[in-house]
């Protein structure tokens, strides 16, 4: 699982202290709930998602970034009509599969053996529709795809391709059916108010900024040696400057012991690396 370890690091500790975050997610598990996740930029939300992709065995997570224009069939699935037009034109393999993308909560709920974890992130940038676009998905767990139903007399299992890189599956019947419900997490830095009935369908979780301990628990996990009193130093004067400006992320600490553990320090003068610094821990939100 490289992209759990580039975000987590080597060692990252998966097995959370704060009972209540294990309990919320035991029960979105067992409910077969999506976990809104609120917290400020930074603070793990989307890590959260990799966490327990790895600590379960889960494979690789499928993220669905959200934007102002994202739909609900973007995440579902692509039909591109325009190529498979073009290939029928050129007479070459213009098998209705082959032009048939599933998004990342398309593949989320194909029949897998066990679930997968879906990352939804970043919910607050939705159109104001998709939150409750989503709630159907989650309350059947299944989609229809149009154009294979409309084949599916003469063509009833259909190989599509997945959002999982050079991977494909077989659709029956023209509709996407899941086995074991998706692992659902959806992001939010609390900046907007979502739907009643969506925050009905989900169970909420906040998580706080990560302490100094955690903090250092981070930078022990990507990084091969604890690097002593240097980088103990600037986990604590991340810690200050994050209490003074808020709007800090995790991954600013992570740059700046970098910048230490690469060299760049060295030969720096003091003003000009607290300057340096200054350019690393900017502050990335109004908000406090």
């Amino acid at each position: 699982m490289v992209e759990a370890e580039r975000r987590l690091g080597r060692s990252f500790p998966t097995s959370y202290q704060d009972r209540e975050v294990l309990n919320r997610i035991n029960a979105a598990i067992t409910l077969a709930r999506p976990l809104l996740v609120t917290g400020k930029p930074g603070s793990g939300k989307s890590s959260l998602a990799y966490s327990i992709a790895r600590e379960l065995g889960l494979g690789r997570v499928l993220r669905w970034p959200i934007t102002s224009r994202t739909t609900l069939k973007a995440g579902l699935y692509d039909y591109d009509v325009f190529g498979r037009a073009q290939a029928i034109g050129m007479r070459e393999n213009s098998e209705i599969g082959n032009f048939v993308h599933l998004g990342p909560l398309g593949t989320a709920l194909l029949p897998h053996r066990r679930p997968r974890v879906l990352l939804i992130d970043e919910m607050d940038k939705s159109d104001i529709d998709l939150p409750n676009d989503l709630l159907n998905i989650f309350e059947d767990g299944e989609f229809p795809v149009p154009e294979l139903i409309r084949v599916r007399d003469r063509e009833s299992r259909v190989t599509v391709h997945t959002a999982d890189p050079g991977a494909v599956a077989p659709v029956e019947a023209g509709v996407v059916r899941c086995h074991a419900f998706p692992i659902v997490v959806v992001t939010s830095n609390g900046e907007r108010d979502f739907p009643p009935a969506f925050l009905r369908r989900c169970l909420s979780l906040a998580i706080p900024d990560p302490g100094v301990e955690r903090l250092a628990e981070m930078v022990a996990a990507h990084f091969s040696d604890d690097g002593g009193e240097v980088t103990a130093e600037l986990v604590r004067l991340f810690a200050d400057r994050r209490a003074k400006l808020g709007g800090m992320a995790a991954d600013q600490l992570l740059n700046a012991v970098h910048l230490v553990r690469s060299g760049a320090g060295d030969g720096v003068e003091a003003a000009n690396w607290s300057e340096l610094l200054d350019a690393v821990w900017h502050r990335l939100s109004v908000g406090s």
